[in-house]
């Protein structure tokens, strides 16, 4: 069986977010979706698989309550021969994607949008500052090869960072990407707040650059990170060959599960030190059990 695997958001006010959630749920529950989807205040962001028709079902539903458009907002595809989720979730939220900053509305204001097809270009320029707003665990394993990597574990570092690290007066062109381009949304609001005076973001974020652009073609060197069973995809969005540790869910190379403190499904070397024996105890008795992490 094929699953059609769905990335989207839109930011949109939402009037009553538990009304949103309690009539969405059962639907979605009905169509036989899986995933993850949140709902908040200032709009929709999640990840969802089904069938194609599931799928189909899943984003008539979101375009008759939310006003999603499969062709003109940020809806992506992929797909996966094996069920990419174990459940079904839709929650409620502040935020859509937690940034906690005034200035971070992308319904007031938005850095410009560039197409994947016109990255290359851009980010070849020498003015041009690229910067990467995700987290140290997905940068780890890609990026593209003159991005400005900050060492954040969160998304909500990035403005610190920003404000210690970076100058309006001298980086006044500014590049950057995330996975699927909701984080730039707000990145680049936040950063047009802060003075900076030419700010863009990748359209549909690295996923989108990895379907569009030829690899031969591609600045992107490495894999990149997504937030289900498929760990990272490469060029043309081919799941890569990675695991991940289900204790802190950093990504895993073949090297790493050969590490003295791997052991499935309790610790990998990112996180061996983190927890203490009792917690390590517990975590082995769940692996044994087979339940659900």
């Amino acid at each position: 069986m094929t699953y059609t695997i769905v990335a989207l958001y839109k930011f949109v006010p939402v009037a009553d977010v538990a009304a949103a959630v309690a009539a969405l749920k059962p639907r979605l529950a009905e169509l036989g979706i899986c995933g993850t989807i949140l709902i908040a205040p200032e709009g929709i962001n999640g990840t969802l698989a089904g069938t194609a028709s599931g799928v189909d079902g899943l984003l008539a539903e979101l375009a008759a309550r939310f006003g999603l458009s499969r062709e003109a907002d940020h809806v992506k595809f992929s797909y996966a021969e094996t069920k990419p989720f174990k459940r079904l979730k839709v929650r409620p939220k502040k935020e859509i994607i937690t940034f906690k900053q005034e200035g971070a509305d992308p319904n007031k204001q938005v850095g410009q949008y560039v197409e994947p097809k016109d990255w290359n270009a851009l980010i070849s320029d020498p003015d041009v500052l690229v910067l990467d707003t995700r987290n140290d665990y997905e940068t780890m394993i890609g990026t593209y090869d003159n991005a400005v990597v900050p060492p954040i574990k969160v998304f909500t570092e990035f403005a610190q960072f920003v404000r210690e690290k970076l100058d309006p007066k001298k980086h006044q062109k500014v590049a950057m990407f995330c996975t699927g381009g909701i984080r730039c949304e707000k990145a680049s609001a936040f950063m047009l707040s802060e003075g900076f005076p030419e700010v863009y973001h990748l359209k549909g974020g690295i996923l989108k650059y990895l379907e569009d652009v030829p690899a031969e073609q591609s600045k992107w060197q490495g894999d990149c990170y997504v937030f289900d069973r498929r760990v990272a995809v490469s060029h043309g969005l081919k799941p890569a060959a990675l695991g991940m540790c289900f204790c802190c869910g950093f990504p895993l190379r073949p090297e790493d599960r050969e590490h003295p403190h791997f052991e499935e499904g309790v610790s990998c070397r990112h996180c061996h030190a983190n927890t203490n024996d009792e917690q390590k105890a517990r975590f082995r008795m769940r692996q044994e059990q087979g339940v659900e992490i």
